[in-house]
């Protein structure tokens, strides 16, 4: 199986030091700072990048979910939001909430919603994040 990696450095101390994250397929790459992972400040974060992953896997897990079901979808469209917040001394992430919307020729919204559950439970990356609270609002658009 492949191992995914990627490497970040980082430079300064964390209120005015910055970093350099990047993918080993150089895809994802940007600047950060504590301003862009806790503030409203420019750059990524790891938060977002944990996002954008978890957006994607959904979507590849419903689909073959759905799929595996007899229902192949026509698309699948899914934001994530990763919340982190102060807590003591320090940050934690306290919830995710995922909001798909897709297009399933021939379902019922209790099929529908049964498996986009199921695919939540099913992804990878909610596996590994299984210690946070996700949420889901899943839409069917047309079926």
């Amino acid at each position: 199986m492949p191992v995914r990696r990627a490497e970040a450095t980082w430079k300064g101390d964390l209120k005015g030091g910055e970093g350099w994250l990047k993918s080993a397929s150089d895809n994802v790459q940007g600047k950060y700072s504590a301003a862009s992972r806790f503030e409203d400040g420019t750059g990524t974060n790891p938060e977002e990048l944990i996002a954008a992953a978890h957006a994607g896997c959904y979507s590849m897990a419903l689909s073959g979910e759905l799929g595996g079901a007899g229902h192949p979808p026509t698309s699948i469209d899914t934001k994530a939001e990763v919340r982190i917040e102060k807590q003591g001394a320090g940050f934690a992430i306290t919830g995710i909430t995922l909001s798909t919307k897709a297009i399933v020729p021939g379902i019922s919204q209790d099929d529908f919603q049964k498996i986009a559950e199921q695919a939540k439970t099913g992804c990878p990356v909610s596996k590994a994040l299984a210690s946070v609270p996700i949420t889901l609002e899943a839409q069917l658009v047309s079926s």
